[in-house]
């Protein structure tokens, strides 16, 4: 056995040196996508290097495998580097350039197109690529953890990936694949909200991503914290190639190669093994989830490109009643709380799209028709007992389905930047809801069945501009928003966005910036689509409006472009108005939190106001000498008022500090290293009312305890702190390639602080016991409820 490892790691080695890699691709002008001839492309910090062809294609050969910066440039285009690319020796890297013309050649503009902003966004902007992204430690290559290393984004201790940017709400983000909206991109989703335990997309099939978290695009819509941009691969274009990953939960299959001289596709499938890892473990909940991902690329001529993207995702949660032996008292305890909350639910969501770019000579159509779909559905009896219809607690069935088309289009002369479009959207909201434990305090339930369509539409008009030698830089941008769901929403007037941000060149890498907007949200299908028993929709009624949020943004940026690093600092403050409150209990849908089930299906009123305000800095250190890093931090304050309570009351997104610290090294050998820690403040939650939920009526058609909505929010959680680790190997063959890590989450096992379970006292029998000094009300006590253990995870990835 000792032999058999020496002879393979000596092979290996020996393989990686004498072997070599190739990276071919093409070299285009992005605004009327023209073949860049003659353009040099380089491997840095190597004599490697190659010039296209009069069609812009090129070719680099003699590559040794590993990980390299690859840069192209060309007299009169602002030069762009491309980093971590990663070469093997099983096939060539296919990568494509995209060069932007320079509108002064006196201009002094960064080299490292990489860390530069586009002219409608020249603020508040973070990239990460496929390698960054697929080598994050604790990532467990799911982008959702992933961008938890960006300033200002913050998250929950628990498993789930909800994303807080700036003290918003999950639901206030926005996600496109290619252009194409995307609203759900997490297994087992929040309806209403957001997050989820994982994410859905594929990282082996991402590009790159930007996140935007402020100074929005006048042609992005419905969102209030951020955007984010994914851009997918193109398949390739030479031959099939896959891409097998078996991970502790899941095994996924990747699939590319051309379809014909013009056809290139894009292939994912993944299947999770974790209701029967989590039954070996006796876990109370087995969940298990599947997701797809397919996009394909067609280059009708010179001129003309088709894409086509299909994302979905098919999630079920079951219970396992099974108690094991030699349980501790306080874990039995735990368990049975979970078996009597938690419901059985069945969930699957899809997204299907095609985009049509017709290019020109000095700019571009986009045409984007797109429909997704999102089905949720969940039960639960009492003691999970269905042999008697009475024990039936709730009965859920919700689809959401939205069908979209947008056309922009894009023009670039004299020196300016001007886009317009319109967009349409037709929507469905189904639900079925059959509800006895929700107002079990009142005695009342809810049994509505009914199907809403909305209309939805909007326009946009944004220009820019270079100015003084390119160093000012002014862009503008108007939209206008409405829908049919509401009185006010209905004309798209009383939702005028305008926006406008400045980026000043104090000197060649140093750049101060500034941005002022307005940004609105319709509120969720489950706010808008909310009917009562006799089938009124009672928002509609309550003349529900567009969330709105104003912002105000300034920063400055420091480039080291030679050395790949950058310094940012930025200081925000958002003002919402018209957030919708709960009618029931007084209280503002942000102060509620999100949990897994459904957040909005009640009466609610937009009589809400907010406000997030804060600093962020962020050192990034992309690859250089074999080192890369991330530090981030963030001061953050979240408040909102409720109609009942005078004042500001901190939300549920209200971290107040967050830290993370991300830093990795490669070594000889194709070793990888990394590392990283983050720190969040507590968040406020509200305690529960131990009178109300005593009693033996409520708990008995609820089977868990009711909050305490005259203390929103009073009590905080103690700050959170976890490790990640992450260890890679690589190994490089002729015809395939090789990829072990090791992912640690949490290796210190710090036990985070969540807000305590109100739970039964039983008997030896399992009885809830009654309180012997009140036969109207069950004996409760508190349980310490800590979230977090060490999780590791060993991978295998696998490319032939």
């Amino acid at each position: 056995m000792r032999t058999t490892l020496l002879l393979f790691f000596i092979l290996s080695n020996t393989l990686t040196v004498f072997s070599q890699g190739i990276i071919r691709g093409k070299v285009t002008n992005p605004i009327n996508n023209q073949a860049v001839a003659f353009a040099n492309v380089i491997v840095l910090n190597t004599e490697l290097g190659a010039i296209s062809d009069e069609n812009g294609y090129y070719e680099i050969t003699g590559i040794p495998a590993g990980l390299y910066n690859v840069k192209a440039s060309f007299v009169g285009f602002k030069p762009k580097t491309a980093f971590e690319i990663q070469v093997t020796l099983s096939r060539s890297v296919q990568l494509d350039f995209e060069l932007q013309e320079e509108a002064s050649e006196l201009s002094e503009v960064v080299v490292s197109s990489e860390f530069s902003r586009s002219e409608e966004t020249p603020l508040s902007v973070r990239k990460l690529n496929s390698n960054e992204i697929e080598r994050y430690p604790g990532g467990n290559r799911d982008i959702s953890k992933v961008i938890q290393a960006l300033p200002g984004v913050a998250s929950t201790p628990s498993f789930r990936n909800d994303i807080l940017i700036r003290g918003g709400a999950p639901n206030e983000n926005k996600f496109f694949i290619d252009e194409i909206e995307v609203p759900v991109i997490n297994h087992f989703a929040t309806q209403g909200s957001s997050g989820g335990p994982v994410g859905i997309l594929n990282v082996n099939l991402i590009k790159n991503v930007d996140l935007i978290a402020g100074g929005f695009p006048a042609n992005r819509m419905d969102a209030m914290s951020s955007f984010f941009e994914f851009q997918l691969k193109e398949g390739r274009r030479d031959k099939m190639a896959t891409q097998l990953t078996v991970g502790a939960s899941e095994l996924t299959l990747s699939n590319e190669g051309p379809l014909g001289e013009k056809t290139t596709y894009l292939l994912s499938a993944r299947r999770s093994y974790l209701q029967g890892l989590f039954k070996l473990l006796d876990l109370p909940f087995l969940p298990t989830f599947n997701d797809f991902q397919l996009k394909t690329t067609t280059k009708l001529d010179d001129k003309t490109e088709l894409t086509f993207l299909g994302v979905g995702a098919i999630d079920k949660f079951v219970l396992n009643q099974n108690i094991p032996d030699g349980e501790s008292e306080q874990d039995l305890e735990n368990r049975l709380y979970l078996l009597g909350v938690l419901p059985v639910q069945n969930q699957w969501n899809y997204t299907t799209g095609v985009k049509l770019k017709r290019f020109r000579e000095n700019g571009f159509w986009t045409f984007v028709l797109s429909r997704n779909m999102l089905n949720n559905y969940s039960e639960k009896y009492t003691g999970n007992d269905k042999s008697s219809p009475d024990n039936l607690l709730f009965n859920y069935l919700s689809q959401e389905s939205e069908n979209k088309i947008r056309a922009e289009n894009s023009i670039f002369k004299d020196g300016f930047t001007v886009k317009y479009g319109v967009n349409y959207e037709y929507s469905r909201y189904y639900i079925k809801n059959f509800d006895r434990s929700t107002l079990a305090g009142s005695g009342e339930v809810i049994n509505v069945e009914s199907t809403t369509n909305f209309n939805l539409y909007g326009a946009f008009l944004s220009a820019s501009k270079n100015l003084y030698k390119e160093r000012l830089l002014i862009s503008g941008g108007i939209r206008m928003d409405g829908g049919d769901f509401a009185k006010t929403a209905k004309n798209p007037l009383n939702q005028t966005s305008p926006r406008v941000s400045f980026s000043y060149q104090l000197k060649p890498n140093l750049f101060v910036t500034a941005n002022a907007g307005i940004y609105y949200q319709k509120p969720s299908y489950t706010v808008l689509g909310y009917q009562g028993n006799d089938g009124e929709l009672i928002n509609q009624q309550n003349d529900v409006r567009y969330i709105r949020n104003s912002q105000l943004i300034t920063g400055i940026e420091w480039l080291v472009p030679d050395k790949n690093r950058r310094f940012t600092a930025e200081v925000f403050y958002k003002k919402y108005s018209n957030y919708p409150s709960s009618v029931r209990n007084g209280i503002s849908l942000a102060n509620l939190g999100a949990d897994f089930g459904v957040i909005g299906n009640e009466p609610v009123e937009s009589n809400s106001q907010g406000r997030a305000y804060g600093l962020e800095m962020l050192a990034q250190q992309r690859l250089f000498n074999d080192f890369y890093g991330i530090a981030a931090l963030t001061l953050v304050r979240s408040e909102f008022s409720n109609p009942n309570t005078q004042g500001f009351i901190p939300s549920s997104w209200d971290n107040r500090l967050i830290v993370s610290l991300t830093a990795g090294k490669r070594f000889s050998n194709n070793w990888e290293m990394g590392a990283r820690w983050r720190y969040l403040g507590g968040t406020p939650y509200t305690p529960y009312d131990y009178d109300e939920s005593s009693q033996i009526s409520t708990w008995d058609l609820r089977n868990q305890p009711i909050l305490d909505y005259t203390q929103i929010n009073a009590v905080r959680l103690k700050g959170f702190h976890q490790l990640d680790i992450r260890l890679d190997k690589k190994y490089y063959f002729p015809k395939w390639s090789l990829n072990w890590y090791v992912d640690i989450q949490n290796a210190y096992n710090y036990q985070a602080e969540q807000p305590p379970l109100l739970v039964p006292i039983r008997d030896d029998s399992g009885n809830i016991m009654v309180d012997p000094n009140d036969p109207n009300r069950y004996q409760l006590k508190y349980l310490t409820n800590p979230a977090g253990t060490i999780l590791p995870t060993l991978g295998i990835i696998v490319d032939f």
